[in-house]
């Protein structure tokens, strides 16, 4: 489970193989959520209206780098590369 970024206590993962639409993971605290990278919706799951918020401003930001993650990770030995985290 590559993990791509992680900023105010909120880390973020995309899956080897995972399935589609292309989503990625946020994890804060107990809670996580699957996020759909093209459309910002939640697929599964829940974060805090505050944690929520600023991982989909982060996506917003960096929707290019996630959605090559997410193509990266459905190969065999995929090389994820780290996001820069909301600052």
């Amino acid at each position: 489970m590559p993990h791509i970024s992680r900023f105010f206590g909120i880390s973020i993962y995309i899956y080897a193989k995972d399935h589609f639409p292309p989503h990625f993971h946020a994890i804060y605290g107990n809670d996580e959520v699957m996020i759909d990278i093209r459309n910002k919706t939640i697929l599964n799951g829940s974060l805090s209206n505050r944690a929520l918020k600023l991982v989909i401003e982060w996506a917003e930001l960096h929707e290019r780098e996630l959605l090559n993650n997410f193509d990266e990770a459905q190969k065999p030995n995929p090389q994820i590369r780290s996001i820069e985290p909301l600052k």
